[in-house]
């Protein structure tokens, strides 16, 4: 689909994918803060149980994945319903996890780096769940966006302000004000 295209969706809701170490939570975290819009983070709404698996070096399963997953869409459908723009990040590896998560506002913005790239800036966080052991496997697991999902790619070698600047440009989005003391 065409940024032009996907500019139209009145109040739509980026999902933030990629590989772990590849920036979603501050790329996501960038664009909130231009937009003004809602963010939730993916990984929190992992069942704690899978935090303990990826932590101790398992790569989860689809038995695994498929409640989580179940999770980021209610949050999903909650901004729907409500006509609101939001953003969330979950990695959407493969396009059984990604139709899971597809309404007509869904836009997937794929952040995209190679292994080495995201290998060293996985190797140098100290405070995330997932180790650097697990990372390959996601890069096996990780299916090319297709035509028919609304999506656009983005690579990782500017920095994230000037990525979350791209994705804002090329998606023709804007920011939304809320009442002071409105949560994002």
């Amino acid at each position: 689909m065409a940024p032009d295209e996907l500019a139209a969706i009145e109040a739509p809701v980026l999902v933030v994918m990629g590989v772990s170490g590849v920036g979603k939570t501050t790329v996501a975290s960038a664009l909130a803060e231009r937009l003004g819009w809602r963010r939730a983070e993916g990984d929190d709404l992992h069942p704690a149980e899978n935090l303990a698996k990826m932590a101790s070096g398992v790569p989860l399963d689809d038995d695994d994945r498929w409640p989580w997953l179940a999770r980021v869409r209610e949050w999903i459908v909650a901004r729907t319903e409500a006509g609101e723009a939001g953003i969330i990040t979950c990695s959407a590896l493969t396009v059984a996890y990604r139709d899971q998560l597809r309404q007509p506002s869904v836009i997937f913005v794929h952040l995209d780096g190679s292994l080495s790239v995201v290998g060293g800036r996985h190797a140098a966080r100290s405070d995330h769940f997932m180790p650097s052991s697990l990372l390959a496997s996601q890069f096996t697991a990780l299916e090319p966006l297709r035509d028919d999902e609304q999506s656009i790619s983005v690579g990782i070698v500017e920095s994230p302000d000037a990525i979350a600047d791209r994705i804002v440009a090329m998606l023709g989005l804007r920011r939304v004000e809320r009442p002071l003391g409105a949560a994002h």
